[in-house]
């Protein structure tokens, strides 16, 4: 059976990369609407309905309009905005975030697509807190650089206008209000909510995420090793997944830890580096924000949905 599938916002970054990665499916129909009609509610109405998964490209408030406008029990949807990441009755959407997470989101109705920033400090954080080696209340510090296509279009013209003059390196969220905060601290299983300074950099698309660690202020101190093996653990115990663990190893510096290394992938790549003798440690994730960090995980959670193999039209 053929899925009809209508992403809701296909003009935008995201919804131009997730048509592009479906575009050759023989399984799907790609429904489309006029571009004279793209702010036409009726035609959005229809399109919706006629789906059997929606998949929202969308800014947060139009997102929810588009849920609303869904008057029919059989649309599924998957919202790639913030609107619903922390919402009753929703699965969120990374799959690989623990052993029963891909079936949530196989079995679920309404699936909220991930952050791009979350889920790096997530998948190094959320193994540690299961496991006992940090405690849920850790005051948590997320550090990272991410391409100027995570900005969204008014940042891709503002980048590609500047070109070789437009900043190298620019912090933002400073005001402690960033929209992926409670999605993090959430599914991260923490108390409080970390304190994320990311920063803009001037390439188009890739990510690194960093969690620093002072472990001397745990009454039991966990070894590197221990970070390490706790981290494998848990996506060892995940089959089918996009997310693997770099081994464990002393390194001043490491080309691999390039936030361009894996674009245009579902991929994601974890480390470990730490001092025993600091009690020190930080963890890092390199994925590409419109991959993993979005488009690419959108079509994992659309292929779990209609329950094809997770990686079809997917590059690892």
């Amino acid at each position: 059976m053929v899925a009809k599938i209508f992403i809701d916002g296909e003009a935008g970054t995201t919804g131009l990369q997730i048509r592009d990665r479906l575009a050759n499916r023989r399984d799907l129909e790609l429904l489309s609407i006029a571009p004279d009609k793209r702010k036409d509610q009726n035609e959005r109405k229809r399109l919706l309905n006629a789906a059997d998964v929606a998949i929202l490209c969308l800014p947060d408030d139009a997102a929810k309009q588009s849920v609303a406008l869904i008057e029919n029990d059989h649309t599924r949807v998957i919202d790639a905005s913030s609107a619903h990441r922390v919402a009753e009755g929703w699965a969120y959407g990374f799959a690989e975030m623990d052993k029963h997470q891909s079936a949530n989101i196989a079995a679920s109705k309404r699936v909220a697509n991930p952050g791009c920033w979350p889920q790096g400090a997530i998948a190094t954080l959320r193994p540690l807190i299961e496991a006992g080696l940090l405690p849920a209340g850790f005051p948590v510090t997320v550090h990272g650089i991410s391409g100027y296509t995570g900005g969204g279009r008014s940042m891709i013209a503002d980048y590609e206008a500047a070109g070789e003059d437009a900043n190298e390196f620019m912090p933002y969220g400073l005001t402690f209000k960033h929209k992926h905060l409670p999605e993090l601290q959430a599914y991260a299983r923490l108390t409080h909510a970390p304190l994320f300074t990311p920063a803009v950099g001037n390439f188009a698309q890739g990510m690194i995420t960093a969690v620093p660690l002072q472990l001397w202020t745990l009454d039991k101190v966990p070894t590197g090793a221990d970070l390490h093996a706790a981290i494998a653990d848990h996506f060892a115990a995940i089959s089918g997944g996009f997310v693997e663990v770099a081994p464990y190893v002393e390194a001043e510096r490491m080309p691999e830890l390039n936030p361009e290394l894996y674009n245009n992938t579902n991929r994601m790549r974890l480390h470990v580096f730490a001092s025993d003798a600091k009690a020190q440690a930080v963890l890092v994730a390199v994925y590409d924000n419109l991959g993993k960090g979005a488009s690419g995980a959108a079509v994992q959670n659309l292929n779990l949905m209609l329950g094809v193999a997770a990686d079809t039209s997917l590059a690892a």
